[in-house]
């Protein structure tokens, strides 16, 4: 009996015990369908100057998004990102965006999970050390294993959010990536770092 229910449950993709041992699956980094939003003899409604110029308009909190190493990687995987939101209580989901052309993005594919670090008002430089490509993004930086998952937790961010990633979806140049939640964590103190029209700030007392 108990092969049977283990044969079903393979059968429609749902977790056995075996498989959940063997730790996180990998997923696909670069889904590919066709990508434009537009015809190939359409010009497109607005420049990417124009967009980038309303669209900077809009305030965001800062986040850097973390994985533990690969079989073959000498370090764990990192990158400074803005797009980040709540998606879901129930479950519980949270989602990011991600270039398609980001060079971290396929390590923390192949890891299977990810952490979120909330970035606090007085961790501008923090988050410039995790933009830079090319860099050691964690020299000098001290963190410690998130609980589940073992990403990268950085020392004293305001908020972290330990995940699994649940679904990758394509959204143009960009890829947008669904995260379950499997343990999180406030310090509940001090201000969010802000971005806005290019500039970080705080939120004035």
């Amino acid at each position: 009996m108990a092969a049977t229910v283990v044969r079903y449950l393979r059968s429609v993709g749902s977790p056995t015990s075996a498989s959940a041992e063997q730790g996180p699956e990998p997923v696909d980094a670069l889904p590919r369908p066709d990508l434009r939003a537009v015809g190939a003899d359409e010009r497109a409604p607005v420049s990417p100057a124009e967009f980038r110029a309303v669209l900077g308009n809009f305030a965001s909190g800062v986040t850097v998004i973390t994985a533990p190493p690969g079989e073959d990687e000498q370090g764990p995987a990192g990158f400074a990102c803005q797009s980040f939101a709540s998606l879901s209580l129930d479950p519980p989901l949270v989602t990011f965006m991600v270039a398609r052309t980001s060079t971290t993005w396929p390590r923390i594919a192949r890891a299977g999970v990810f952490c979120v670090n909330i970035l606090g008002a007085e961790q501008g430089e923090l988050c410039r050390s995790f933009a830079v490509s090319g860099a050691d993004k964690f020299a000098g930086v001290t963190h410690s294993p998130a609980p589940v998952t073992g990403s990268p937790q950085l020392d004293a961010v305001p908020a972290w959010i330990d995940c699994r990633i649940h679904a990758v979806h394509t959204g143009g140049d960009h890829l947008i990536v669904v995260g379950r939640v499997v343990a999180m964590g406030a310090a509940g103190e001090g201000g969010p770092l802000l971005f806005h029209q290019g500039r970080f700030g705080r939120l004035a007392d």
